[in-house]
């Protein structure tokens, strides 16, 4: 399937990996009992690294006399298989005993455009770095050696860089995190490590780093236990192995390893174990389909274990109804047992929408025309929410948007948009004040200003005027809730395609649709905002915990149906449960959100994420509400449940063509002409 790519890239790949020496015998490293990087003796199940150390060879010889072109499997990996060889979905994740997790693990703040790709990466090289000092060794290291399995490497080698893997891998293992990382200056530190080919580790510990020689990319091979898999190695001054670990970045952020995807709830998130709490760091390993009754008590002897554990839909729709709960109040009480206070969980669900919120605002006040890449895709949202604020405010005729207030305060103050007139319940905000008609984010219009009347212009119809069926004139419609919702979404994947700031809800690929919808709600249909969204996100979070546990939310495993497909079934529950929903018709929009996204494909044109991403976004968004809307005018009449929609979603990602996940090698990823500028390899 993949032999015609293959043989394109067989002597690149040969060039690439041709440093590699013969296995070293006596050096092996073995995972700690929390997955750390770590030494030790030669035990089962122990991985070897093949390095470039000579001196970790007994011929050194051995690795001189081989040559770049020669046809030689020496430099296989054991651990690896084929890439269309992995047809597991959701192993690491159904050994847990129920699907509960934090909503803040699930929803994190990062940089674009992928979270597998870039925050997952960047994540897992901090972690590493993070390691090694705790074990003494990070004073030790001269050299680094980085291996990228299957999409991470065919998003990088086929295409290269369009997913940021390799600036996010090594400005982590600089000590860099997605979330608090100046994403301004990530283009500018990764241009200086490639010129000057030096590496800070951990900010502190400067080594030699050659990008040729010291990244392997085996596009067309994977670890086994997700397609997302890496591996770091270091090495001392005599060669010597130090430490090495592998990594998988298993979609929205989460990064485990072969004992965390096992034991720890927390999944390496980027979070000092230290200092958090106890019930975040484990789970208990179980039978898969094992069902949590929710009429049993509770353990007493368990303090780890949530108040209200669920793994499935069904179990968590007889939560509601044991305990007269709504489903974020479910998880609500499960996030208290986390260790965080109400007025933490209060500040960080406002926390991340304020991130949404800032994110929509940069992307319709965008000044760039065009987005990063070869492809030269025009930015979209700034023209949207011109026309569509030029429709409903006089004011705002004007070719470009007036300055923008800033966004920390978006939701509580002045500064928020107000709904036009006929539109929703008039949203007003927390503070009791609301902003002017024609002052979008608390920009107040000049003075004298009013309504622009310009010339009419004879309209164009294109067709035969003499013809017996009539060409139809043009005309523009404007259904409100359509096109705020499509220019919301495109506005943050605009960002997240550029590099932005950005929540992973759940992933940097669907991230617009979720804002987009709790936008919305905000702007034209709330009269609490605040409550808003915190049933919205509360609510979203459950469904997406579903997922998590029961299929996927990779794209690498899943195709976009894992993303997007996941993404609308979020928004659509949180947007029914805002709507005062029974948790049984919430959880009935949920099923409609996915399972009209069912087979949904990842094939990013030239590996970016953008066409057809960011449309896919906005399409994700509109339906969300769709499906919220139908399941409130059936009645709780339905033929299919969440569950069955899930385990079938499952299904299809283990029988989809790993063409179709994440790899760019899919028929409209090979068949769309593109204008290079730059050699495509």
């Amino acid at each position: 399937m993949l032999a015609a790519t293959r043989i394109r890239f067989l002597h690149a790949r040969r060039a690439v990996a041709s440093h590699l020496p013969p296995r070293p015998p006596t050096f092996s490293l073995s995972s700690s009992s929390y997955g750390r990087a770590s030494t030790g003796t030669t035990t089962a199940g122990t991985r070897h690294f093949v390095s470039t150390a000579l001196k970790c060879t007994d011929d050194p010889s051995a690795a001189v006399s081989r040559r770049p072109n020669q046809d030689s499997n020496e430099d296989a990996d054991a651990d690896a298989i084929p890439a269309e060889a992995l047809t597991s979905v959701g192993a690491h994740e159904q050994q847990h005993e129920h699907a509960v997790i934090s909503t803040f693990d699930l929803f994190s703040i990062g940089v674009g455009p992928s979270s597998s790709h870039t925050v997952g990466p960047m994540r897992a090289g901090k972690i590493f770095i993070g390691d090694l000092d705790a074990l003494g060794l990070l004073e030790k290291v001269k050299t680094v050696k980085i291996t990228l399995y299957g999409s991470l490497a065919a998003t990088g080698t086929l295409f290269p860089y369009s997913h940021h893997t390799p600036q996010a891998i090594l400005l982590g293992l600089e000590g860099s995190d997605p979330e608090t990382i100046d994403t301004g200056t990530i283009p500018s530190r990764y241009a200086a490590i490639l010129e000057n080919k030096t590496l800070v580790l951990g900010g502190r510990q400067r080594i030699v780093y050659d990008m040729d020689r010291d990244m392997v990319w085996r596009w067309d091979q994977v670890l086994k236990t997700h397609p997302n898999g890496m591996r770091f190695s270091v090495f001392g001054a005599d060669g010597e192995l130090l430490a090495t670990n592998e990594y998988f970045s298993v979609g929205g952020g989460f990064v485990v390893n072969e004992k965390t995807k096992v034991d720890e709830n927390l999944f390496y998130k980027g979070v000092d174990k230290s200092v958090v709490h106890g019930a975040r760091l484990h789970t208990h390993s179980a039978d898969p389909d094992a069902y949590v009754d929710p009429n049993a008590p509770r353990r007493a002897d368990d303090p780890m274990q949530p108040p209200y554990p669920f793994v499935s839909g069904d179990s968590l729709l007889a939560l509601t109804k044991k305990h007269n709960m709504t489903i974020a109040q479910i998880v609500y009480d499960n996030e208290l047992h986390f260790g965080y206070s109400h007025e933490e969980v209060h500040e960080k669900l406002m926390r991340i929408w304020s991130v949404m919120d800032d994110c929509i605002r940069s992307g319709v006040s965008s000044a760039e025309e065009k987005l990063p890449g070869r492809l030269g895709l025009r930015r979209r949202a700034p023209m949207l929410y011109r026309r569509l604020m030029r429709g409903f405010y006089p004011g705002l005729a004007a070719p470009t948007l007036p300055q923008l207030g800033s966004g920390e305060h978006a939701m509580m103050s002045a500064g928020r948009i107000s709904s036009p007139d006929g539109l929703g319940a008039g949203s007003s905000s927390s503070s009791g004040s609301e902003a002017p008609p024609s002052s979008p984010w608390g920009a107040e219009p000049e003075p004298g200003a009013g309504r622009r009347i310009s010339a009419t212009r004879p309209t164009r119809v294109v067709g035969n005027l003499e013809h017996a069926v009539t060409p139809m004139p043009p005309r523009k419609t404007m259904i409100p809730a359509m096109d705020f919702l499509s220019c919301y979404a495109i506005a943050v994947n605009e960002v997240n395609a550029s590099g932005g700031r950005i929540v992973t809800s759940p992933t940097n690929g669907a991230a617009g649709v979720i804002p987009a919808v709790l936008k919305y709600i905000v702007e034209f249909v709330s009269d609490d905002p605040e409550r808003s969204v915190v049933t919205f996100l509360l609510t979203a979070a459950a469904v997406g915990m579903l997922f998590k546990r029961g299929s996927t939310i990779s794209a690498a495993e899943g195709g976009c149906q894992a993303e997007v497909g996941v993404a609308c079934s979020m928004a659509s529950a949180g947007f029914a449960a805002c709507m005062g929903a029974s948790p049984e018709t919430v959880l009935q929009a949920a099923e409609i959100g996915i399972e009209h996204n069912l087979g949904l494909t990842c094939d990013p044109i030239d590996g970016l994420v953008q066409v057809p991403c960011i449309e896919r976004n906005s399409l994700g968004a509109v339906k969300a509400v769709t499906a919220a809307q139908l399941s409130m005018a059936s009645q709780n009449v339905y033929s299919v449940t969440l569950d069955e929609a899930i385990e079938a979603m499952r299904l299809t990602a283990a029988d989809m063509s790993v063409k179709y996940k994440e790899t760019s090698l899919s028929v409209r990823g090979r068949t769309v002409k593109i204008p290079l500028t730059v050699p495509a390899c």
